[in-house]
């Protein structure tokens, strides 16, 4: 992340207002909310584990046990286990 000079782009009365609380220190803006990225969208992972997740729960679904699934996926056993609880497949079994 690269900085901006803040005399380039605020005027000088917000300057001189952020000087009074932090003269010459580093500040970090945060983006606007509605601008930022939920986790994992950016780069795939939150689509890549849901459909991952998806994939567990057909197989459990199907049969496959909990210990193949958790080497299958390398997860433990309790994460597999968690991954099927939150899908509600376990109530359904």
């Amino acid at each position: 992340m690269g900085y901006i000079r803040a005399e380039d782009v605020l005027p000088s009365e917000v300057l001189t207002l952020v000087q009074e609380f932090i003269d010459g220190q580093t500040l970090y803006v945060p983006k606007k909310d509605a601008a930022r990225n939920t986790w994992g969208s950016v780069s795939g992972t939150r689509e890549y584990l849901e459909h991952r997740n998806a994939q567990i729960c057909i197989e459990r679904g199907e049969g496959s046990s909990v210990p193949i699934l958790a080497e299958k996926y390398c997860l433990s056993e309790k994460s597999i286990q968690r991954i099927i609880r939150d899908s509600g497949l376990s109530k359904a079994m």
